[in-house]
């Protein structure tokens, strides 16, 4: 099992050299890749181009790029770019977000989206082999059929023909589709105990597509992570990120992450979290969300726990464990990183 980072969104201030800073320490302490994410912030591409130029040999990733925030042939260009400035380092993932973001922020109708995803992918992946891209589907047209656009091929030559893409994914069906499109999955509020359930849809995916098991696909875990010997105060720090998602990424209707919630058996505690967020009472919604899940999707606690909690991942399929530090200071957010390392060192499970 590899190591991976997880620096979120740039925030402002200074807030992206300590995300460089960050990222040069797992650069040294040999993990494998740095993620960043976007939500209506912060853009992936400039900020991986920016940390790209300034290391040698960690991996930059898209956690993700926004498929309502780009045409597929604008993805196709970009992860080309990075990939040829980065030196072949670049992972491509993406996500739908959720329709608050794509039809608010992007304008973009949130409509069908396993079949939007599929389509998306399939015109991304012919555009980076250099294919002159004529595509007929039901959500993208290329070249428009009544004007006077023709189709088109990559003009630059990046470092790879495939650049490796990862979906994130939580619902059933789209784990699926993972399974059967992507390289790789980026997995959220990850229980060891509960990634059986999640790697078999996946699994299901890789059949369809004529692949017998998951060999060659990388399953990352993105898990927050706080070192201390008191647990409850490990989870504290947690409790605003769980309790945001849980309760506030979506509507009473639709909350992908609430729903997984229910679905590894917490459907009271997710209700309660979520009409507790969506009525305003944020500090109520994070003191209801529970230890035992906290602790279940986290990495919380002294080394020694720690190195147990990477073997259960290890052993529960995760090839890439994604750390996210949750200390409010770059030094201890350092200090994490370095501890995970020596824990993963202590476990016996490094690749």
């Amino acid at each position: 099992m590899r190591l991976g980072l997880n620096i979120g969104f740039v925030l402002g201030g200074q807030d992206h050299q300590d995300h460089l800073k960050l990222v040069r320490e797992a650069e040294q302490l040999g993990y494998s890749v740095a993620w960043a994410a976007e939500a209506y912030g912060s853009d992936v591409p400039t900020v991986l181009a920016w940390l790209a130029a300034q290391t040698s040999t960690i991996d930059v990733g898209a956690a993700v790029f926004q498929i309502p925030a780009r045409t597929p042939a604008m993805t196709a260009m970009t992860a080309a770019t990075l990939d040829t400035l980065s030196g072949g380092r670049f992972r491509l993932g993406l996500g739908v977000t959720g329709p608050q973001v794509s039809e608010g922020w992007h304008g973009v109708r949130f409509d069908k989206p396993l079949a939007r995803t599929r389509e998306y992918v399939e015109i991304v992946n012919a555009a980076m082999r250099r294919e002159t891209v004529a595509y007929d589907g039901k959500h993208f047209t290329l070249p428009l059929p009544d004007g006077p656009g023709k189709a088109l091929k990559l003009s630059i030559h990046p470092v790879r023909e495939h650049v490796p893409v990862y979906l994130a994914a939580i619902g059933p069906k789209n784990l699926e589709l993972a399974g059967e499109i992507a390289d790789g999955w980026l997995g959220i509020f990850n229980d060891p105990s509960y990634l059986g359930e999640q790697l078999s849809q996946i699994t299901a995916g890789r059949a369809k597509a004529g692949r017998s098991d998951l060999e060659g696909f990388d399953v990352v875990a993105s898990v927050p992570t706080v070192v201390g010997d008191d647990l409850a105060a490990c989870a504290d720090p947690i409790r605003g990120y769980a309790a945001l998602y849980v309760g506030g990424m979506g509507s009473r209707e639709k909350n992908f992450y609430n729903a997984l919630a229910v679905r590894m058996g917490y459907a009271d505690e997710a209700k309660e979290v979520r009409e507790l967020y969506l009525g305003k009472r944020h500090r109520d919604a994070m003191s209801a969300v529970p230890q035992k899940f906290i602790d279940s999707v986290s990495l919380l606690g002294p080394k020694e726990r720690i190195a147990e909690k990477l073997s259960a991942y290890a052993e529960a399929g995760v090839t890439t464990l994604t750390v996210t530090p949750f200390e409010s200071s770059v030094d201890g957010r350092i200090a994490t990183l370095r501890t995970v390392s020596e824990a993963l060192d202590l476990a016996g499970i490094g690749d």
